[in-house]
């Protein structure tokens, strides 16, 4: 490595210098990668074809990638699909087809956010996907199968990342505070027992939030007079802006719990507390947004749609606006579902109905269902169209085997009492 490379690699930033280069160092995972693992004999053996890594971030899909490049001797091209367009792509194509037939090496593309790449741009990559001129690997913490075209799809294996469990932060920060060559070894550093925690906890699942806050505090810490650096719990709090006034893991998950219970008990007075305690604690308001959602439909349903709009409006209220101004509209949101009629009908007809097509695999489509192809108005198979009835005609839907299952079976509570289910005029 020459002096410049060393200095770059010097002053970047604590994530990237401690990623792993190898298999064996790679964290967390497991589900993924282990001993004699389809991902890991396919790595080790260099045969992994185009792929597809998304989950949330800071959990190992661009390092895996680098991984991928390093054991199978191949030349590594990123691109970031928000700043890349076709022509760097079809640039990266031709040179990787020329080292292929010239040297035999692999050209390893790796997409950085690669659902925002339009269809168009997806395109180009396609036909250099399919002859093998690269091996695609997209990254990206967006549902490929919702939010990439099924083109690029269908072409690559498609792996789900999971945020990483305590263990593995710990770990890393362990690791980064005595390695030498790449973290801060040569320094003395005594991170308090709270602290660690507290940077464990706060991280949520992301390494390089746990690596950016502990390089800081690591940073700004002065030396005592014996030259050690002691990271305290407030150096942490203040590092990576979470505080966490008394509030360990188990805690907040107990906070969380009450405050879905007083959510679904219909209590906003009790709903709004356990909201405030847990954002003053260093929760992220998305979470509690989400949450809002979740019940909206498990708990209120069709006795109020307008709650699931509402719990929506507060998820992008959290997103586009932020803190502290979101807080009205989540607030908003707390009250509304907590005083809102109540039915759980939703959640016992969408169990009801995934109980039935786990246990039923090999049922039929009726066959006036079927995709026939002479139009919307199809009438093969002596299909009804309900608009030519005036908008409802009775006929079977379900499969033979289940024609007679209810599911959905509306409550008395809120608007719901007076829902008349067609099914049974």
């Amino acid at each position: 490595m020459n002096l410049i490379n060393t200095n770059i690699r010097k002053n970047s930033p604590l994530a990237d210098r401690m990623r792993p280069k190898i298999l064996d160092e790679f964290l967390g995972q497991e589900h993924l990668i282990y001993k004699n693992s389809f991902l890991w004999r396919a790595i080790t053996s260099n045969s992994l074809g185009s792929c597809i890594f998304y989950g949330p971030p800071g959990t190992g899909k661009t390092t895996l990638a680098n991984i991928i490049s390093n054991t199978c001797n191949g030349i590594f091209k990123k691109l970031n699909a928000v700043s890349s367009g076709v022509a760097d792509a079809k640039k990266i194509i031709a040179e990787a087809k020329t080292n292929l037939e010239m040297y035999g090496k692999k050209t390893f593309l790796l997409l950085d956010e690669c659902h925002r790449w339009s269809k168009a741009q997806s395109d180009c990559v396609l036909e250099a996907i399919e002859n093998g001129t690269i091996t695609f690997i997209g990254s990206t913490t967006e549902n490929p199968y919702i939010n990439m075209t099924s083109a690029i799809v269908s072409r690559c294996r498609v792996f789900e990342f999971k945020i990483l469990n305590d263990k593995d932060i710990k770990k890393a920060i362990l690791v980064a505070k005595d390695d030498k060559e790449n973290g801060f070894g040569n320094l003395k550093i005594k991170i308090e027992d709270d602290a660690l925690s507290h940077l464990v906890w706060a991280s949520a699942g992301d390494a390089r939030c746990a690596y950016n806050a502990f390089e800081l505090a690591v940073k700004t810490t002065p030396q005592d007079n014996l030259g050690v650096i002691k990271i305290t719990k407030q150096d942490i709090e203040q590092s990576i802006q979470k505080g966490s006034i008394s509030i360990d893991e188990t805690t907040s998950y107990d906070l969380l719990s009450a405050f879905c219970k007083s959510l679904r008990g219909s209590d906003s007075d009790a709903a709004l507390f356990y909201c405030m305690k847990l954002i003053n604690s260093g929760y992220d308001p998305l979470i509690i947004a989400r949450r809002l959602i979740a019940h909206a439909s498990e708990d209120i349903g069709m006795a109020d749609t307008n709650a699931l709009l509402i719990a929506i409006s507060a998820l992008t209220s959290c997103e586009k606006i932020g803190m502290p101004e979101c807080l009205l509209t989540l607030s908003h949101a707390i009250i509304y579902i907590c005083e809102a009629e109540k039915s759980n009908s939703v959640l016992l007809a969408m169990d009801a109905a995934k109980k039935d097509a786990q246990n039923y695999i090999n049922v039929k489509t009726p066959n006036h269902l079927k995709n026939h192809t002479t139009g919307y108005n199809d009438k093969t198979g002596n299909y009804k169209y309900p608009h030519d009835y005036g908008g409802y005609v009775k006929q079977q839907y379900l499969p033979t085997e289940l024609k007679d299952r209810v599911y959905y079976k509306p409550s008395e509570n809120g608007k719901e009492k007076n829902l008349v289910r067609k099914k049974f005029k």
